[in-house]
């Protein structure tokens, strides 16, 4: 399996409290932004916004 480097690993970090909780992967080629999702926060106990940091 090849990697073409097209795929990589970005990592989530709260909004509010800014711990970086999550790890995922994107598609720069479709999505060249940083992302941003609602994902749950354990440190501040609710759903918040997450965004990807570099």
């Amino acid at each position: 399996m090849a990697n073409n480097g097209k795929r990589v690993r970005v990592t989530l970090a709260c909004d509010e409290c800014k711990q970086r909780n999550y790890n995922t992967m994107k598609n720069k080629q479709n999505n060249p932004e940083r992302i941003e999702m609602m994902k749950y926060c354990k440190f501040c106990k609710k759903e918040t916004l997450h965004k990807e940091t570099r």
